[in-house]
Parts: C-alpha cells; sequence; structure tokens
C-alpha cells in the first residue's frame, strides 16, 4: 500500500501538492486526472524519489521514502512523460545501461531484458538503434525498461501523450495485462476516456489538491446520467445540463429554441462541474477566463 500523509511541495509561494492525503492499494489501477499545472507530474516525480517534499510523508509498503530512499527507489518503475531514451543506441544496450543503474546481476539482466522485451512484443526489434522506432514503440521500450528490474509499482506519468489512436489502444492492453497480474499502476493523463477504461479508482488533482475520489463509475453518476448540451447565442457557447435520466434530458429539449444533443456523461463533465476547468487545460488559460 502507498499512504500520502499531508504531502506538501511549495516552490516559493507556490503550493504545487497542498497537504495531500491519498491510500492507494496493492494491485489497484489509480487514475490521476487534472488540468495541466494541477500537481500531476509534480507528484509523480515525488512517488519516484526524484523530488523531495516540503512536507508530509511517502510510505511503500511501511517504509518511509524519506528514511530508506533506495529501497524505496527499488520498488518504483517510472515512465515518464517524454521520451529519455538514448537514441543512438539499440533497444537492447538501453536495457543494459538501465540494468548496470540498478547493479542488477549480469545473469539476472540478461534473463530480464529477454523477459521485458518479449512482454512488450520487441524481442524482434532488441538490435536495431532507437531513434529508428516509431512514438509507440518508444513508449513500449519505456515500460520495457521500467519493469526490467521487477518493481512492485509502476507510475506512468502521460504515457499516451502524442500516440496515435492505435498506439494508444496497445498500450492500454499492456497496462491493463501488467496490472492483472498483481502490479500496482499508478497513471497520470488528460485523455478521459484513457482513466475511464482503464482504472478502478481515479483521483480529481486540481491546485495540488485531491478534490474527488471514487470510481470513474461512481464519479461520472454523481454529475447526472444524461447531459444536454445546447448552444448559448447569447454568449456564444455551449452549455451543458444534467439529468438523472434520457427522458428528463427530453422533456428539457423540447422547452429549447436551439439545437440540443443528449449524450451520457464522462468523467469530463464531472470534473467542469466541480472545478469549471476542463482536463488538460492550462492554469494560464484558466485565470485569464476569470479575468
Amino acid at each position: 500500500m502507498i499512504i500520502l500523509k499531508n504531502l506538501t511541495k511549495t516552490y516559493g509561494s507556490i503550493n504545487a501538492i497542498d497537504q495531500l492525503n491519498l491510500r492507494i492499494h496493492k494491485g489497484e489501477f489509480f487514475g490521476l486526472l487534472g488540468p495541466n499545472g494541477a500537481g500531476k507530474t509534480t507528484l509523480i516525480r515525488m512517488l519516484s524519489t526524484l523530488t523531495p517534499s516540503t512536507l508530509g510523508s511517502i510510505s511503500i509498503d511501511g517504509v518511509l521514502m524519506d528514511r530508506d530512499k533506495s529501497r524505496v527507489k527499488s520498488k518504483i518503475g517510472i515512465v515518464s512523460q517524454h521520451t529519455n531514451l538514448e537514441s543512438e543506441l539499440t533497444a537492447k544496450q538501453n536495457l543494459e545501461l538501465h540494468g548496470k543503474l540498478f547493479r542488477m546481476p549480469k545473469d539476472v539482466l540478461t534473463k530480464r531484458i529477454d523477459e521485458s522485451l518479449e512482454f512488450t512484443n520487441l524481442s524482434n526489434r532488441k538490435n536495431d538503434i532507437i531513434r529508428h522506432f516509431s512514438g509507440g514503440m518508444k513508449r513500449k521500450l519505456m515500460i520495457a525498461r521500467a519493469l526490467l528490474h521487477s518493481p512492485e509499482v509502476l507510475l506512468m506519468d502521460e504515457p499516451t501523450i502524442g500516440l496515435d489512436v492505435t498506439a494508444r489502444r496497445k498500450l492500454w492492453d499492456l497496462m491493463k495485462r501488467l496490472n492483472k497480474e498483481g502490479m500496482t499502476v499508478i497513471l497520470t493523463t488528460h485523455y478521459v476516456e484513457e482513466a475511464e477504461a482503464l482504472c478502478s479508482r481515479v483521483g480529481f488533482l486540481n491546485f495540488g489538491k485531491i478534490i474527488a475520489l471514487d470510481t470513474p463509475t461512481n464519479l461520472i453518476r454523481a454529475s447526472g446520467e444524461f447531459a444536454l448540451e445546447c448552444f448559448d447565442e447569447r454568449v456564444n457557447e455551449t452549455k451543458n445540463m444534467f439529468f438523472s435520466d434520457r427522458e428528463t434530458a427530453l422533456e428539457k429539449a423540447k422547452s429549447l429554441s436551439t439545437s440540443v444533443n443528449i449524450r451520457p456523461t464522462n468523467l469530463e463533465d464531472t470534473f467542469v462541474l466541480l472545478t469549471n476547468r476542463k482536463v488538460g487545460e492550462n492554469h494560464e488559460c484558466f485565470n485569464h477566463s476569470l479575468a
């Protein structure tokens, strides 16, 4: 189990993470949704030992990070938002370099390289130079690298950003397999459908705080089962209204003179209701809209 107690990270007068309390269960697929700048990447960096906390604590399986950072680090694999592979090395060489950083014995490293490449379907490309890989293949190799030292927890920070739909779905399958085999997966994303498809629980992060936490289904139900979209010509903006059932939404639509669309609600609807911001929206854009 991962336990965060009053976790805080400040940069000057800015609280990137603000007294955050959270428990993530062993074997859980946990998602963090939030706007750009909400603190998702900062939290991932803190969980991966890369960024120290200002206040509060992080423990994994009862081990406090600030007391035994190396032990905690051995329990964690990370797939960062940005590709950070050595582009002039082969896939195998990239993994060998990672294994040496973790001081893995040569025989164990050789075995784990083969297993990780097999798991990510990259065995036939192990001797190819990375700069010739597609974006999806690079992401898969980053997952193979993260798995190399047999971690218990996999941190994935926007792992599918910039990928096409096909590559993204292939990575979804890979992440599902990992979680099904018992690995704890923590995913940050602003793709709402990604969190809905993968996560058993989702936390909405906004200005460094968890403002809602539940299963995707329960979070969606909180805003109502159906959304009625209509374009308000007075302000040239699409408005959403939410209803518990389609019939009630249809009755409301009949009273409107503009064109409407009725659809099932999603996680983004719930997030916007709670924050008046869209998932993936920048802080700067939000602040400017209030001016």
